[in-house]
């Protein structure tokens, strides 16, 4: 008989009162979450892996405040991404990285080679706009598109009103079609 699984509410609990495989289960649970949040953030695996750590660590030091009654994927979520807007803040430009690996996307496999040939160029000219995009539009795209938030938890998220995730959204998505454009043009 497979045993249950334990809720992350009582692996945050257990956390707080020191046990260390509680908070590795939780880091187990949502390790690649939160890689992707910030390689999509980030835009370069080895910033996204220390961004990843950081995030866990600054969880891990923030368990006493967290909600055991709300769910714990969305907070760990929004510190990934306001650790990566942290240090987008500080760094400046973002270089380009495309992995196909870390992106993680499904492929049939009875598509043919040429098609996964597109798909993969288009996905890498799709991760490349949106990494021009300033942090803030960044953020609502992953948010929105790739964790699939509604406009409410991203408010909560980056703590912002809906209406500033509506116009950020819309603002961003604006400027991904320009830049996808360009560079359709540029091919």
């Amino acid at each position: 008989m497979k045993e249950m699984e334990i809720s992350d509410k009582h692996l945050v609990l257990n956390a707080r009162e020191g046990e260390v495989s509680a908070f590795g289960e939780l880091v187990r649970r949502y390790q690649s979450t939160v890689y992707n949040v910030c390689f999509r953030l980030m835009g370069e695996r080895n910033e996204a892996e220390d961004m990843s750590q950081e995030a866990f660590i600054r969880a891990h030091s923030r368990l006493g405040t967290f909600d055991v009654e709300r769910p714990f994927g969305p907070w760990i979520r929004r510190v990934a991404t306001n650790v990566c807007l942290n240090q987008l803040g500080r760094s400046g430009p973002v270089m380009v990285e495309f992995d196909p690996e870390t992106e993680q996307t499904m492929q049939d496999p009875e598509t043919h080679p040429e098609r996964l040939l597109i798909d993969a160029d288009r996905t890498r000219s799709i991760h490349g706009a949106i990494l021009g995009l300033p942090p803030h539009y960044r953020a609502v795209i992953e948010l929105r598109h790739y964790q699939e938030l509604s406009y409410a938890e991203i408010g909560d998220t980056l703590q912002i009103p809906i209406s500033d995730v509506k116009s950020h959204l819309y603002r961003a998505r604006k400027a991904l079609a320009n830049l996808l454009r360009e560079d359709d043009r540029s091919t």
